[in-house]
């Protein structure tokens, strides 16, 4: 396994790094990166409709959009990255016990009791210090988390926008009540680049074979390109917003779905899904096969059921997605 320290905090790049190792590279990978304040959406959110706008452009705060599913979370150099990127031997996708067990041994160690809770969350008594997602290409998988260690959880509350939709089964009002960070459960000094050093040392010992890794200047100018013809563009970032005829969102237990459809004499002409939920494949499959098909639920079962739907909508049923459209 490769180990690399990445000290980089240009949100941009690593987003672009992480692309970059999980397509270039054949070796399995373990990072721990940081970044400056920036949003992070998801692979299928609608930015605009994650994001408190007005807050964002008066604090000049990145936003970019990553290769994974899930929700939009606010970074910080007081947030602490790791990514995961492996060869799947098949019980990698959706396994997130697999990855995050290292974590949670180097703070039960710090006698700070994390678990792992629903689908992809870590937390501390309740409250959430680690959200993770996943992404899949080829015989590859990127699995990324956050751990909150000394974030400014104000400006993540702030940066955000809290759908209510989120909140519908929890008393909460707010997403600053819902997390903690690391620091506020340890019992001695340490700083986040000590913590850093753990959760590395931690890895190391549970692979043997481990090779620490620098990245070379041919990589880096790689990757600068990626963030030149991607990860710096509004294409990538927000994308054309549809003016939409018809809009509905639904929270299952895979998550949440929003769909924005317009409609013409009874005709799908435009199909545009979002949504905090995970994916193996492009859910732009899906939305090309619905363009042209009538508005009613026997057509758009019809040509939903010529796909996996847990490819595209993981622990999201046939039945519940088509009750979306209507």
């Amino acid at each position: 396994m490769l180990c690399l320290y990445n000290d980089n905090t240009n949100p941009y790049f690593n987003l672009a790094l992480e692309e970059y190792i999980l397509k270039e590279f054949e070796d399995d990978c373990f990072m721990l990166w940081r970044n400056s304040p920036c949003i992070v959406v998801g692979k299928n959110q609608n930015t605009l409709s994650e994001i408190n706008l007005e807050y964002v452009n008066k604090n000049s705060i990145p936003v970019v959009r990553r290769l994974s599913g899930g929700g939009a979370v606010f970074h910080d150099l007081g947030n602490l990255n790791f990514t995961f990127i492996i060869n799947d031997n098949g019980d990698s996708f959706n396994n997130y016990r697999k990855f995050t067990e290292p974590i949670i041994e180097v703070l039960q160690k710090l006698n700070v009791n994390a678990e792992l809770s629903g689908r992809n969350d870590l937390v501390i008594d309740g409250k959430k210090f680690s959200g993770n997602a996943q992404v899949k290409y080829k015989n590859r998988i990127l699995h990324h988390g956050t751990l909150l260690f000394s974030a400014n959880v104000s400006d993540i509350s702030s940066a955000l926008i809290s759908k209510p939709i989120k909140f519908e089964d929890k008393s909460v009002k707010s997403i600053s009540s819902r997390v903690t960070n690391i620091s506020e459960h340890i019992n001695k000094p340490l700083d986040i680049l000590e913590f850093k050093d753990l959760i590395m040392n931690n890895i190391m010992e549970k692979h043997n074979e481990f090779t620490f890794y620098s990245l070379s200047g041919n990589d880096v100018n790689k990757v600068n390109r990626l963030v030149y013809e991607k990860y710096s563009t509004w294409e990538w970032n927000f994308g054309e917003s549809p003016q939409y005829n018809f809009r509905n969102q639904m929270r299952f237990s895979g998550g949440l779905v929003e769909v924005n459809i317009i409609v013409d004499k009874g005709i799908l002409k435009n199909i545009k899904i979002y949504g905090d939920f995970f994916s193996k494949c492009d859910i732009a499959d899906i939305e090309n096969a619905l363009v042209n098909v009538k508005h009613n639920k026997d057509d758009i079962k019809k040509v939903l059921s010529k796909f996996n739907i847990e490819d595209y909508f993981s622990n999201i049923s046939l039945n519940d997605l088509i009750n979306i459209f209507f």
